[in-house]
């Protein structure tokens, strides 16, 4: 894998996106994560932050110390530089979930759009390792890459004002979970209780681009009954 496919552009006149492909995809990902890890060691005068996403990682800086052609050429001497070989983490996080009822008031319509029952539902979305791609949206948010396409379901047309922390959503082709409570579109299948985002954590967010995540159906009793140390958090 290398890095030779990339492309540049401004985003208003202090950032800069570096484009790596057009489609999600775990090779793009690994290519970006290994930007992200370049730019963790290495910063340049002006340096304001990176921010990851599918296909692109977008650099912000303060153009009154570097200017954007300076830049360009200086990100491209980088890119060569990356062999984009960053290895995906083995570390796979199992978060149970409770699945429909209250804290999945949307598992019913999955079921009906993609004509199959609530507990085929369960079991396609369970029974996969998801790549989490990146972390946005919300502080904590994963990004979950590898849903199976016969679950996939639109966004809703009217989001909701508020979901709450730990609601596990599908929206096209993602799956993600709410770490905080927040308004929000996506179809909501069930809720898990581990907290995702935590300040008073060493690492606040639970979940990091590049670790995978494994679903655990649970039942309403073993959400309501939950303590961290049963699942080592």
């Amino acid at each position: 894998m290398h890095l030779k496919e990339y492309s540049f552009y401004a985003l208003g006149d202090s950032a800069i996106v570096i484009q790596l492909g057009d489609q999600i995809d775990p090779i793009i990902n690994a290519k970006i994560r290994s930007i992200c890890e370049w730019l963790d060691e290495y910063t340049f005068e002006g340096f304001v932050e990176y921010v990851p996403a599918y296909t692109t990682v977008t650099i912000y800086y303060q153009p009154w110390k570097i200017g954007y052609e300076e830049l360009s050429e200086m990100i491209g001497e980088m890119l060569n530089e990356i062999s984009g070989t960053s290895e995906l983490r083995n570390k796979v996080i199992e978060i149970p979930v409770s699945y429909g009822g209250v804290g999945g008031p949307d598992l019913e319509i999955v079921a009906s759009h993609n004509n199959l029952t609530v507990q085929e539902v369960v079991s396609l979305h369970s029974n996969i390792n998801y790549l989490v791609y990146m972390i946005g949206f919300a502080p904590g948010f994963p990004y979950l890459g590898g849903l199976d396409q016969k679950i996939s379901t639109p966004r809703k047309a009217n989001p909701r004002s508020k979901i709450p922390a730990g609601s596990v959503g599908i929206a096209g082709m993602q799956t993600g979970i709410y770490p905080i409570e927040t308004p929000g579109g996506w179809q909501i299948i069930g809720r898990t209780p581990i907290a995702l985002f935590d300040l008073e954590r060493a690492s606040p967010s639970l979940l990091k681009a590049g670790d995978f995540v494994r679903f655990k159906p649970i039942t309403e009793e073993e959400f309501i009954n939950f303590t961290p140390g049963d699942y080592g958090y």
